[in-house]
């Protein structure tokens, strides 16, 4: 397990980037929808792809951000553990 969260919590400034990208792509679909409310409904059927892209990408990057953090949190236990044994 822990090398699975090292693997996917490796860079967290790179998963922050994707997941602002997945993020802006996210308002883009948005916009899509909103564009295809108004006008032809096929705004809206590039709008929900474009969607389900945007979740996808977003999902993957706050996926190693969350490892990353976890993986701290857990090394910060163990060596508090470590000291606190310790005598």
């Amino acid at each position: 397990m822990y090398k699975l969260l090292e693997k996917l919590g490796q860079n967290p400034q790179a998963s922050l980037r994707l997941f602002l990208r997945g993020l802006g792509l996210f308002c883009v679909a948005l916009a899509f929808i909103a564009l295809g409310y108004f006008h032809h409904h096929l705004w809206q059927v590039a709008g929900i792809v474009t969607l389900v892209i945007a979740c996808l990408i977003a999902a993957w990057g706050y996926t190693g951000m969350f490892a990353n953090r976890w993986l701290n949190i857990i090394y910060r236990n163990q060596a508090k553990t470590k000291n606190s044994t310790k005598w």
